[in-house]
């Protein structure tokens, strides 16, 4: 006898019901809650077959049933290969999503260089801002666990864990329970001491492992600032102007622009000015020294950060010489973040900021 597709309903609706009530569930409850058109008789049937095949048993006679051991084994499986299955189909999204943004934030760049006239640059979305959609957890090896985390926009990072413990597949589910109703829909900055200590009160005996995977968690999306990529366009533009074409400043500003560090600096420091100024799409100008990179004293940045919908939100920006065009430069930088919030519905919000 086989485990066909309506016993498997039949008994997750009988593991369901009892993990909520601690009863024992009979044929009419199944018939109320299951989406199966079936009597009672037919149910009972059922029923009957899943306790020959060792998947529920009969506490006492005139008793609904209860799982078996096999049948919370079953139940368990089934939960851990449906979470397999999503995370591999997001991944095949993802996979897609990302050529598709990578594609998208050059030709922003590129476009925003042509029109201005300057150099421009985009950071990839940040993934401290982003909040976590869920975490799965697995176990692939003997003291190992798989940590894969799911931030908005569909971005997954995963990490295998060295912990102290060997855990069997439902202590596995019940910790990964733990951790998404404790931080799913939090981004980095509201992870605070108080979730964490109650994530890690409600593991018990697993507290370690549990500080363990917490601690990976925020280090991967506090790593986000630090490995985002950059995109730049239109290099060559701002050594068209005399005073940046000496030797020295321009060696500069090449390297700058070719290493990066100085530009992901660059957006990480523009990022907390706008969010301590008033949130999105806030433009800034920077004139000479006021900007965070030394090589670019000379020149001034006008900044915006932009947002694309999904948690996906990142910092664009125009550098020229201190002789930019600000009226051009500006009302194009407002078009573009107007069009921006126009194409993934979010309301117009630009305000100038630094002048």
């Amino acid at each position: 006898m086989e485990l066909d597709a309506r016993k498997i309903i039949i008994l997750k609706t009988i593991i369901k019901n009892y993990l909520e009530t601690g009863e024992p569930v009979g044929s009419r409850t199944i018939s109320k809650y299951s989406e199966l058109n079936l009597s009672s008789a037919t149910i009972r049937n059922e029923m009957s077959d899943l306790e020959e095949m060792g998947y529920i048993i009969q506490p006492h006679t005139s008793a609904g049933r209860i799982p078996s051991d096999k049948g919370y084994r079953f139940y368990v499986d089934s939960i851990m290969k449906e979470s397999d299955d999503r995370v591999n189909e997001v991944t095949e999204l993802m996979v897609k999503k990302v050529d598709k943004l990578e594609m998208l934030l050059k030709n922003l760049v590129k476009h925003l260089a042509l029109d201005t006239n300057y150099a421009a640059l985009i950071s990839a979305p940040a993934l401290s801002e982003n909040k976590i959609k869920y975490v799965q957890l697995s176990q692939p090896g003997e003291k190992k666990l798989l940590l894969i985390l799911v931030l908005e926009g569909n971005i997954i990072k995963n990490e295998i864990l060295t912990i102290d413990e060997d855990l069997d597949m439902e202590t596995v589910l019940n910790l990964t329970i733990v951790i998404n109703n404790h931080f799913s829909g939090l981004s980095l900055n509201d992870i605070t001491g108080t979730v964490v200590k109650e994530a890690v009160n409600q593991a018990g005996r697993h507290r370690q492992t549990v500080e363990t995977v917490i601690d990976a968690m925020i280090d991967m999306m506090a790593a986000g600032e630090e490995t985002r990529d950059i995109y730049t366009s239109g290099a060559t533009n701002i050594l068209k102007y005399p005073e940046l074409t000496d030797t020295k400043k321009a060696a500069a500003l090449i390297s700058a622009f070719e290493e990066k560090d100085a530009l992901k600096k660059l957006v990480s420091e523009v990022t907390s000015d706008e969010a301590a100024d008033g949130g999105h799409n806030n433009l800034q100008v920077y004139i000479g020294g006021e900007g965070p990179i030394q090589n670019m004293k000379d020149c001034s940045l006008v900044t915006a950060n932009y947002e694309l919908g999904d948690g996906l939100r990142g910092v664009i920006g125009v550098i020229g010489p201190k002789r930019m065009d600000y009226e051009k430069v500006l009302g194009t930088m407002k078009n573009l973040m107007e069009q921006l919030d126009k194409t993934f519905g979010k309301d117009s919000d630009n305000k100038e900021g630094k002048g």
